[in-house]
């Protein structure tokens, strides 16, 4: 007997020393009830480190702040590795490298993210294999939340582990440092996926304990190549542009005419793929001939993707210096007729509408800022006039007037979806991301309020009165408090202290009355509250959704939309949290915003079919 234990003793280290990485799982992954867990055994070499996924480009998931959403992935890090912008938009079926963190959580690898559900009928299974394109599993989904099938609504947050691997000692040693979870699809085979990839069979064959080359893959299911090092941007090319597969039925056999028809799909790409590439090469020699322009003046230290953002925003807009009397000539000569609301009348200047605001007060600091700024979302100051001790200020013009006129309106449905709300945040929240972040110097808003918020003849918003802005390098602390009543910081009132994160606190009562329609103040007959406190007080109940619901201005509401109220209302206490620090900061607050607009758009094209 001794014998035989020692030969299986043998046979049990043999075979923990060649075995693979992983064992591929097949169509198994497929079937919701799976007794087994789906994602893969912590093996590795460590229990961190990063993965790569990769993940096709599709509506609504097509762009680098919505995949990085739907994959909790690092914006920069997926631009920097697909050698792309922070706000690309990917064509059709792009194959996009997403970064993750992956780590072992038991036994298994996995990638941590969160789905909120937005549509009527979502399903585990629609939201592994359709949303996620098999880079998670039905049974995973099912393990990881407490919502069975039949629960799941609008609204519920989903945590949504995605399979991922390190390394084994073995893999290291043959010089393997990532592994990359790619998602099978009709037609693919080892020996294909290998040459793709520039990765050996053996390797491959290896990593997933394949039999050997000819072994079958299965559409919606993951295999791991080992890479050597991080890969480029994937030039897969206009012939790996697949269209997207609906069901799990196999594909028609292919016939003559319908590969006729391919090509000129593929043709017909080539050539609008062409036509836009040539308009960016046109685009970017005249911002090459502009910055060359202002080199001679102002010569830049690097050629970054930041330094160029930064660039950007600084590029001079000089506004005019307007004559005394075409402000008169264009406002009928300040007549009450033009005056849109205080000091600020509108005026017809060679057939443009402009509104023009009269300040008595030295405007010269502003002036300076809002020359240096260019931003959709930031209002554009078209130019000035000093006269006879008193200022000018020329802007464009704002159809819809503020956001706090907008909201108190008679409203109809359309002017007040979720669509249009999430876009005025989404807005909003650019706007202060690009005056936090890549401005040079960086700029504190610090009156953001749904007064100073614009809405042009498109509902679409920018932010408006800089007069108190302030640097972000000389912030600090102010004892002049000088600001908008339940909109100003804990901090700044207790303390004076002035930090980007007062802004955010500010954006986040605006949220707030995104969702509720009401003031930033309550006036009640006991007297006033802030709409802060009572959204909170809300929020930290049993029956939150239900009082919300009852607490949201009647014409404000949509059919089925407290789903998406409740994580609105919670993405704002988030802003609203007493202590700075623990705030998100605006590119936290836009990736989150972005998840949410997805969701209403998903919610809508549901309700529409």
């Amino acid at each position: 007997m001794n014998w035989l234990l020692n030969i299986l003793c043998i046979l049990n280290f043999l075979i923990s020393c060649t075995k693979g990485q992983q064992e591929y799982s097949g169509n198994s992954v497929l079937n919701c009830k799976n007794e087994y867990e789906t994602n893969y055994s912590c093996n590795g070499r460590n229990s961190t480190c990063q993965a790569l996924l990769i993940f096709k480009a599709r509506n609504p998931y097509n762009s680098v702040p919505g995949i990085a959403a739907l994959m909790s992935s690092n914006m920069s890090e997926i631009a920097r590795i697909n050698n792309v912008t922070r706000l690309t938009v990917f064509v059709p079926e792009k194959e996009v490298i997403i970064p993750v963190n992956c780590s072992c959580s038991g036994s298994y690898y996995q990638a941590k993210t969160m789905y909120y559900i937005s549509a009527l009928i979502e399903t585990y299974f629609v939201i592994a294999n359709n949303t996620y394109q098999g880079l998670s599993t039905c049974n995973a989904l099912v393990r990881r939340n407490e919502y069975d099938e039949f629960s799941l609504r609008p609204g519920l947050e989903l945590q949504v582990p995605l399979r991922c691997a390190c390394p084994t000692a073995k893999q290291a040693a043959k010089g393997s440092k990532y592994l990359m979870t790619y998602s099978i699809d009709v037609g693919d085979d080892i020996l294909k996926v290998g040459k793709r990839f520039n990765v050996s069979v053996r390797n491959i064959v290896e990593a997933n304990g394949f039999l050997d080359e000819n072994s079958v893959l299965y559409p919606f299911t993951t295999i791991l190549i080992p890479l050597p090092s991080e890969p480029s941007n994937l030039d897969t090319g206009n012939e790996n542009y697949r269209k997207p597969i609906r069901s799990f039925s196999p594909p028609p056999a292919a016939n003559s005419s319908k590969g006729k028809s391919k090509r000129n799909i593929y043709i017909g790409s080539g050539v609008a793929t062409g036509f836009v590439l040539l308009l960016l090469v046109v685009s970017w020699v005249i911002l090459l001939a502009l910055f060359k322009k202002r080199d001679r003046k102002f010569p830049r230290k690097s050629s970054s993707h930041e330094d160029i953002l930064v660039e950007i925003a600084n590029i001079d807009h000089v506004p005019k210096v307007f004559k005394f009397k075409e402000l008169k000539h264009a406002t009928r000569n300040f007549d009450s007729k033009n005056r849109i609301k205080g000091s600020v009348y509108w005026g017809g200047f060679k057939g443009e509408i402009l509104a023009v605001k009269m300040a008595i007060t030295d405007v010269s600091r502003e002036v300076n800022m809002l020359h240096k700024i260019n931003h959709f979302n930031l209002i554009k100051l078209c130019g000035y006039c000093e006269h006879k001790g008193c200022f000018y200020l020329v802007f464009e013009y704002m159809k819809n007037g503020s956001l706090r006129e907008w909201l108190t309106r008679t409203k109809s449905r359309d002017t007040i979806s979720w669509k249009k709300r999430i876009q005025i945040a989404l807005d909003v929240a650019n706007g202060l991301h690009y005056l936090h972040s890549f401005t040079k110097p960086g700029y504190i808003h610090k009156n953001i309020n749904s007064r100073n918020i614009l809405l042009d003849s498109n509902i679409r918003a920018k932010i408006a009165n800089f007069s108190l802005a302030k640097e972000t390098d000389t912030s600090g602390t102010s004892w002049e408090l000088v600001g908008t009543t339940g909109y100003m910081a804990p901090e700044y009132v207790e303390r004076g202290s002035v930090t980007s994160k007062m802004d955010i606190y500010a954006f986040g009562v605006v949220l707030l009355e995104l969702v509720t329609g009401k003031d930033a103040v309550i006036v009640e007959e006991s007297g006033e509250i802030l709409l802060s406190a009572a959204v909170a007080a809300i929020m930290e109940g049993e029956n939150a959704e239900i009082e919300l619901d009852g607490f949201i201005k009647a014409d404000m509401r949509e059919d089925d939309d407290l789903g998406i109220a409740f994580s609105v209302a919670n993405l704002s206490l988030r802003c609203l949290t007493r202590e700075p620090t623990n705030r998100p900061s605006m590119e936290e607050i836009v990736s989150c915003l972005l998840k949410i607009q997805v969701n209403v758009h998903n919610a809508k094209q549901t309700s529409q079919n």
